[in-house]
């Protein structure tokens, strides 16, 4: 189904696709999903194929909110259009992904938490993606893009499928785990002293009353939706990786996120990061959960094992974690420049 979003260059083609592997998820959360695909001016009528840029949002985001418009700002996919229309870039296929769970969102890894959802961007959307529209089928011409959790996801993606993508983009996103997470564990200890230490009994308050009325609300959610994708129970039950009542870590389920941390990955997967022929890097100065450290220390990692200083775009900005938005399109107009065509 193609619908217009506004006066658009391009086309936005709004789709449905039917996953297999998110098919009775631990959660509940449906297994047919949005998925958007912006095709740039000129794909029409031409039988050319594009590059790709994958787009995933950050946490509690889900497709639909790509069209909220912002006083005085454009949406993403309008800024990203102009991009292309006024010959910024050449052309590219953008892919609009939904990752949401119950829990407000999936880090986009696989988890008995959660669900499958790694597994459900790299081979279900893709290969989904490559078989309806004219993309260029091959990592070289391949990028992903995020913010925050999306980041995050940016980061780790393409090192644990170099098959899939060969390039990224990461504003903001979760890294350097001892100071975007800590100080929230601490403060998620506190919240829980009402609710007995239990997550699950704020969860479950919930669920039964308007969203986001309480002041913990927000920090609860991020935390209980990391604990179901980084540190679930067998079972799927998210685990604190601290003692919900002292605060004090819990080493083998703090050691589990850790693992994920994409500063700890970059020495694992370091072949694989140097394969990368494009990475985009930014963050406020002031970001609330100093993922500009973050993007520091992840910039400068891959300095350390050996990639290329003309591979990689870093920047940090004045800025808090929200409201940079108008930076998304400048890596979509720069990796757009650098992908394989």
């Amino acid at each position: 189904m193609s619908q217009p979003f506004t006066d658009l260059a391009g086309t936005l083609h709004q789709e449905t696709i039917e996953s297999e592997v998110l098919r009775g998820n631990p959660l509940g959360d449906p297994h047919v999903r949005p998925l958007w695909v912006y095709t740039p001016p000129g794909y029409d009528g031409s039988t050319e194929r594009y590059p790709s840029i994958y787009v995933i949002q950050g946490y509690t985001g889900q497709v639909a909110m790509w069209a909220n418009r912002q006083p005085f700002r454009q949406p993403f996919i309008e800024t990203a259009d102009q991009v292309f229309a006024s010959g910024r870039a050449p052309g590219c296929v953008l892919v609009y992904v939904d990752a949401w769970t119950a829990y407000g969102g999936s880090q986009f890894v696989d988890s008995v938490g959660t669900g499958n959802y790694h597994t459900y961007l790299c081979d279900e959307v893709v290969p989904w993606v490559d078989a309806r529209f004219r993309t260029i089928a091959d990592r070289e011409s391949r990028a992903i893009s995020g913010k925050s959790s999306g980041g995050f996801g940016a980061m780790i993606t393409p090192m644990l499928r170099p098959d899939l993508f060969g390039s990224l983009a990461t504003h903001a996103g979760d890294a350097l785990y001892e100071y975007c997470y800590l100080n929230e564990f601490a403060k998620s200890v506190r919240a829980l002293r009402d609710y007995d230490g239990d997550i699950m009994r704020w969860w479950a308050d919930f669920q039964q009353r308007v969203s986001f009325t309480k002041e913990e609300d927000t920090l609860l959610c991020l935390v209980l939706g990391c604990a179901a994708a980084f540190s679930p129970d067998p079972d799927g039950t998210p685990r604190l990786p601290v003692d919900p009542r002292s605060g004090q870590v819990i080493p083998e389920l703090w050691d589990r996120w850790l693992a994920w941390d994409p500063i700890r990955m970059i020495d694992r997967y370091a072949e694989q990061l140097r394969s990368l022929r494009a990475v985009w890097i930014d963050a406020g100065t002031r970001d609330e959960w100093f993922l500009d450290l973050g993007a520091e220390a992840f910039n400068a990692g891959l300095r350390r094992i050996g990639v290329p200083a003309e591979k990689i775009s870093f920047e940090l900005f004045p800025a808090a974690h929200g409201g940079i938005d108008y930076r998304y399109p400048l890596a979509v107009e720069w990796l757009a420049h650098r992908l394989a065509r």
